[in-house]
């Protein structure tokens, strides 16, 4: 099978590019819920890995206005789920991710990026991921379909793509580094054992195994960059090479959700 591969950072011209494609602007139905919940998980670790590149200096202009167009998303998308919400416990768990998200947003809009903030900034995206994925779990249970569970799945390989890129920022500037690199090697295993999950799914049809396929293909040259991480190690070029395979892993992957969300 031909393979198709991405230029480098010039491809990547503006946020709007990088933003997953929203094709409507209200929840549908429970794929497309558990599709825009899981995508909360992603934005969450997407606004952190902007906000650390950003403030190393790398792709500046790029990773500002990833971050500007993520928090829109998040905002708009927020907005969908507390609507949709069909359960009362859904429907508290985005009230209280409401209230987390006001926090997060505050952190990182307050002022520049700045390391002595990068710290925070990680907790909270942690605590936004925490909320967003008992969301979009909440919501996986309430669709009770195997289907549904593949939208979960997939959807997740998102959030890994940019958990892993902001695990490897916060390590190359030295935040929390030994909890960092934990952190990141753990997303990395997350990510692998899943991909073959979602290969060996009896639902993945011949179109989303070779999206699959492209993902396989850049996940390896994402791989070889977060091997090479040394702690405090600040390396530009490898940190810009980390920041736009994960964006392509991404573009990728919101593909193949998508993909999965519109099977019955």
């Amino acid at each position: 099978m031909k393979r198709r591969h991405f230029t480098a950072i010039a491809t990547l011209s503006g946020a709007a590019a990088l933003l997953p494609v929203v094709s409507h602007a209200q929840v549908t139905d429970l794929n497309d819920a558990i599709n825009k919940a899981g995508r909360q998980r992603m934005l969450s670790q997407r606004m952190a890995k902007s906000y650390l590149a950003e403030g190393e200096g790398v792709v500046p202009e790029l990773a500002r206005r990833t971050l500007t167009a993520s928090m829109a998303l998040f905002d708009r998308q927020l907005v969908e789920l507390k609507a949709f919400a069909p359960q009362p416990e859904i429907k508290s768990t985005y009230g209280k991710l409401d209230g987390v998200w006001g926090e997060y947003k505050a952190a990182l809009t307050g002022s520049n990026p700045v390391k002595a903030q990068a710290e925070a900034v990680l907790e909270l995206a942690g605590k936004v991921l925490a909320l967003a994925n008992q969301g979009t779990v909440q919501l996986e249970k309430a669709s009770g379909k195997s289907v549904g569970h593949l939208v979960n799945v997939s959807g997740r390989q998102r959030m890994l793509s940019q958990r892993m890129a902001a695990f490897y920022l916060s390590t190359s500037w030295g935040v929390q580094a030994a909890t960092s690199t934990t952190e990141m090697n753990k997303a990395r295993d997350e990510f692998i054992a899943a991909h073959d999950v979602l290969k060996k799914a009896p639902e993945a049809t011949a179109a989303i195994k070779a999206e699959l396929e492209l993902a396989e293909t850049q996940f390896g040259f994402f791989d070889a960059a977060l091997r090479a991480l040394r702690p405090g190690a600040a390396d530009t070029t490898q940190m810009t090479n980390v920041f736009t395979t994960s964006e392509r892993i991404l573009q990728v992957m919101d593909g193949v959700t998508g993909m999965y969300s519109k099977l019955s």
